[in-house]
């Protein structure tokens, strides 16, 4: 195995109930009340576009879903001038650990380049991930293959040549279908997700870095 394929928000980067948060916020004028199921069944590991669309379609809003979309967006950019989005659990050591065995490493994300970039600039990773891939970067984002099957093509490796790590159904499709195995770390928020096509689960970065990394 030559790479590892990293998810971001919920895999390396605890955003999840942030963007929960945000979207309560985005919602709350046109009297809606997010709920945590709606959210984690529907919006969780989704990018905001099709979130906006999900939002706009089920609570009937009376504006367009790029309006929504961008509403969403602008809260989440002025969320990160601020600060960086925490850490995962074990995040910071399984870079390490990757980098340290040779693996290389990217992130291949739903979210925004910005995110991304925040994470690398404000823990130091300049020198660990040597490619991203965001929404921005393609037609179709998750749970679409485009942005692994870009990846790939950045780095100049075949599917069998590399992993992903996904904390979604959506990611886990993706990945999946762009044919790479790939293992689950659900989260709070995706743990009752479908799972089924993954190559192992784990409950943590922790457990998977200590039984899949260290043997290599």
């Amino acid at each position: 195995m030559k790479a590892i394929l990293f998810d971001h928000d919920g895999t390396l980067i605890n955003s999840e109930a942030v963007h929960f948060a945000l979207w309560q916020q985005v919602l709350s004028p046109f009297n809606v009340t997010l709920t945590e199921q709606y959210y984690n069944s529907v919006m969780a590991g989704i990018p905001v576009p099709q979130n906006a669309i999900d939002a706009v379609r089920d609570f009937n809003l009376p504006i367009t879903a790029k309006d929504l979309a961008e509403s969403k967006q602008l809260l989440t950019k002025e969320h990160l001038m601020k600060a960086p989005f925490p850490l995962m659990p074990g995040a910071d050591e399984t870079l390490k650990r990757c980098k340290e065995k040779g693996h290389r490493i990217a992130i291949v994300t739903g979210g925004s380049r910005l995110s991304v970039m925040r994470t690398i600039e404000c823990y130091g990773y300049e020198e660990i991930i040597e490619c991203v891939v965001a929404v921005e970067d393609v037609e179709h984002s998750k749970p679409a293959p485009d942005c692994y099957l870009k990846a790939l093509q950045e780095m100049g490796i075949s599917a069998s040549e590399a992993m992903a790590v996904e904390d979604t159904e959506h990611g886990l499709k993706a990945a999946v279908t762009a044919g790479l195995r790939c293992v689950a770390i659900p989260t709070i928020q995706s743990e009752s997700h479908d799972f089924s096509a993954a190559s192992a689960r784990f409950a943590s970065l922790t457990d998977w870095v200590s039984a899949e990394i260290t043997p290599l």
